[in-house]
């Protein structure tokens, strides 16, 4: 009896510690029109309220991504399912602070961290579900733990589609970026051999990610150095999209997260090719946070916002020439 009474007074102490009053209203980044940075606005927004298969989230930060400008300039607004007034943010930290009434895996007080599918991660509150959410790696920083699942997941669910097998080789272009560079690691964490392209800056970078080839795009063509690969991951397009379809043997694959294959070529080099639009998945992003945690895969934070200065960040994401990722710092991180 004492020790059931031990627990409960431990869960409710718990429990009233994050159970903080959630305000009314919040700081957030709107766009009211599509468009390029400039349309981004610091303004004060309602807190939006969970509906009861939903969480609140106290976002602590929130990561930025090369699809973000694209979103935003409503390129791909049908595509998306997005609408206006528009809050982005597709990567988030933070800590549950309200819970639906029918959430089970999740309670107030747990450090989480997503892929927001409707984003909405650039605000000091979010709403998120537990299809989205899973527990934060205990090995990271809110910060570090907001670069990961959007890009993480991307790479991650390319290698599912296209079946990655240890031993196997893969070609990873742009192996600096966002998704390269969790794209080398989880590779190597599968047993596969690492050819990466980036530019002469980052050469020493995709070898200390673990690549076991670096090629400098700048100075010398892919496919004079890799053959017969088994799978290619394009987050690049264009030109370098058409190169690949030659560099693949025969039964390999081609995964693009930016273009459309090319049906043509693929029958031509008989390869198998798929354009990836990656999701939310809190049972894969758990497998992530594993891996995280046992050393094998880091995130890459080459710099961090404060929220007002989103637009500074988008600016910088709409290069494609970003190392890792950008982060916007949100709040403050829990005190231990």
């Amino acid at each position: 009896m004492i020790r059931r009474i031990t627990i409960c007074s431990f869960l409710l102490i718990w429990s009233i510690a994050f159970a903080q009053p959630v305000p009314k209203t919040m700081k957030a980044i709107v766009a009211h029109e599509y468009g390029g940075p400039d349309v981004l606005k610091f303004e004060e927004v309602p807190v939006p309220e969970p509906k009861e298969n939903e969480i609140l989230v106290r976002v602590i930060a929130s990561g930025v991504n090369p699809a973000d400008p694209l979103i935003l300039n409503g390129k791909y607004a049908k595509e998306f399912g997005t609408h206006l007034p528009l809050i982005l943010g597709y990567d988030m930290a933070g800590v549950v602070v309200k819970t639906g009434a029918k959430v089970t895996k999740l309670k107030v007080g747990d450090p989480v961290y997503a892929y927001l599918l409707w984003g909405g991660g650039w605000a000091e509150y979010c709403i998120s579900n537990e299809t989205e959410s899973a527990i934060k790696p205990k090995s990271l920083s809110f910060a570090e733990a907001s670069a990961v699942p959007l890009a993480a997941l991307t790479a991650w669910q390319a290698f599912d589609l296209g079946k990655l097998q240890s031993g196997q080789t893969v070609l990873i272009h742009g192996g600096s970026g966002g998704v390269g560079s969790f794209a080398i690691q989880i590779a190597k964490a599968r047993d596969a051999r690492v050819i990466a392209t980036a530019s002469t800056a980052n050469q020493d970078f995709l070898k200390q990610l673990g690549a076991d080839i670096a090629i400098d795009y700048t100075k010398q063509k892919f496919e004079e150095i890799a053959h017969d690969v088994d799978f290619v991951l394009d987050p690049v397009g264009r030109d370098t999209l058409a190169r690949s379809y030659g560099v693949v043997k025969k039964g390999g694959w081609v995964v693009t997260i930016i273009s459309r294959c090319d049906e043509a070529e693929l029958k031509r080099h008989e390869i198998h090719g798929a354009s990836l639009s990656s999701h939310p998945n809190s049972v894969e992003l758990a497998e992530i946070t594993k891996l995280i945690d046992a050393g094998k895969i880091k995130p890459i934070v080459t710099q961090v916002l404060p929220l007002p200065e989103a637009a500074k960040a988008d600016g910088q994401a709409e290069t494609h020439h970003t190392r890792g990722k950008i982060v916007l710092k949100i709040g403050e991180e829990p005190k231990t």
